[in-house]
């Protein structure tokens, strides 16, 4: 009879080790890190308004960017977020082997992938082998696609983008994004946003592409039929408006390649925000994902929750149901959790009551041991949630990684780890760092690598006013 070994956690001990390659520049007040989240891995270290850096976690080394030439004064409130839509458009023309951006595109974007969304080739997704580096670019899919490219094939590569805002007070280049297939800063709006940006805060994306480059989903099906600005499927039980502000997207079939936000569900039927351009039926297969078009963002020692879309460049102020019961302070963290696995907790990838996607989880800092969630799909927070043993405070200089349904915490500057699990709502001690920390300062410089052969993961860090930087194997 096969017996577990729970030996493991004690055999393989949790050792922060030193990284060969020092961060090019100290934390100070104010620097993070942003994870691009995708099968590449590629970190960017923000360091000040003129200094960014990438890191890649395969050589450990990091090398300067293009300057973001941010407004304000960088600072407290410095936040941004990673996402893995890149540059979309229309095709020039192509073949199966082929297709031609008008895009100039700056390195190798081998191994991300393409996604045909209209036209010849609709629903396609290919890994890229390999593209033409300048003006025009031309992209090679490792396998050919459905049918040939033509002008009428519209796309979007699976790239990372990082999204910035800057602190002190905001003016135009405050919110800026750095593409990486192109390699260039754009300046995006700032209405709707306060006048000034300060104390902390939590830029948090919600990507359908996300870890090892695949499409998160958490619902599949075949459609039943549709209307103009619907999708049905009649063997489906879900909860109203369970899916609202998510996306959809049709894979394969009549209508492949679409994508639309979805404005409420029935238990049959999502409607959609925009009419479809080609009304799904019953060979219609799709996907319901995290929304590509939205960021979140909180933060300014106010419960005010502001959403920015992508598509639109405009931010709106939302109006939750509830608000939340207090403002994030100092330390404070956001994460959207979308990968509890079902084995620790059947509940969150249930599909007709689905929690994976649909909450942002928010420990308010501020020297407090206080979390909160925010319900994307209802529009409203709950707050204060019950864990345990919720006696451990955060504020400045705490960091926290997402990964795998917990959430990794690093005690300000005191080298003390801990680890919350969503699914059973506790937090236990991960880990504690024994090498000394500067002083604890605002900035998240935390995030993940995980070691693609393997998948082993590693938690990893620039510590505080330093250079160095520490992982430790999550085991």
């Amino acid at each position: 009879m096969p017996v577990a070994n729970f030996n493991r956690k004690i055999l393989d001990q949790k050792r922060w080790t030193v990284m060969t390659s020092p961060a090019p520049a100290a934390t100070a007040a104010g620097t993070f890190v942003i994870s691009s989240r995708l099968s590449q891995q590629r970190q960017l270290y923000v360091v000040s308004n003129t200094v960014q850096y990438l890191y890649y976690p395969a050589e450990d080394g990091y090398i300067q960017i293009p300057s973001a030439a941010l407004a304000g004064t960088f600072g407290a409130g410095a936040c941004g977020t990673g996402a893995a839509i890149g540059p979309s458009g229309t095709a020039t023309g192509g073949s199966t082997t082929a297709l031609n951006t008008n895009l100039t595109l700056a390195r190798s974007l081998a191994g991300y992938q393409v996604e045909i969304t209209g036209g010849p080739g609709a629903g396609d997704v290919r890994t890229i082998a390999f593209n033409t580096v300048g003006a025009n670019g031309v992209v090679t899919p490792t396998v050919p696609f459905s049918a040939a490219i033509t002008a009428s094939s519209t796309y979007r590569l699976i790239t990372p983008r990082y999204y910035v805002l800057g602190a002190g007070t905001l003016a135009a280049g405050s919110f800026r994004v750095y593409d990486f297939a192109t390699n260039a800063w754009t300046t995006l709006t700032i209405t709707g946003l306060p006048a000034s940006w300060g104390t902390d805060g939590r830029m948090v994306a919600t990507p359908s592409y996300a870890d090892n480059g695949v499409d998160i989903n958490f619902a599949t099906g075949t459609a039943t039929g549709g209307t103009s600005t619907t999708l049905s499927n009649s063997a489906k039980a879900w909860a109203a408006n369970q899916w609202a502000n998510s996306q959809v997207k049709i894979v394969a079939g009549t209508g492949a390649g679409q994508i639309r936000t979805i404005a409420s569900n029935t238990g049959t039927a999502l409607t959609v925000s925009a009419a479809w351009t080609t009304t799904p039926d019953a060979t219609s297969q799709y996907h319901i994902e995290g929304n590509d078009d939205f960021l979140y963002l909180m933060g300014n020692n106010a419960v005010t929750l502001y959403r920015y879309s992508i598509s639109g460049n405009t931010w709106t102020t939302l109006s939750p149901t509830a608000a939340r019961a207090a403002a994030p302070g100092l330390g404070a963290s956001g994460s959207w959790v979308y990968n509890v696995p079902s084995a620790r907790d059947s509940r969150w990838s249930d599909e007709n009551s689905i929690i994976n996607g649909r909450r942002i989880y928010s420990f308010r800092g501020g020297a407090g041991a206080v979390l909160d969630y925010y319900d994307i799909a209802a529009n409203t927070w709950v707050s204060g949630v019950t864990y345990a043993p919720a006696a451990e405070t955060f504020t400045t200089g705490t960091k926290w990684v997402y990964a795998d349904g917990y959430l990794y915490i690093a005690k300000e500057a005191t080298g003390r780890w801990f680890r919350y699990d969503f699914a059973e709502q506790s937090m236990v001690g991960w880990s504690v760092n024994v090498y000394p920390s500067g002083a604890a300062i605002l900035g998240d410089t935390a995030f993940d690598v995980v070691e693609p052969e393997t998948g082993v993961r590693f938690i990893q860090y620039i510590l505080n006013t330093s250079t160095i930087v520490m992982r430790c194997m999550v085991v």
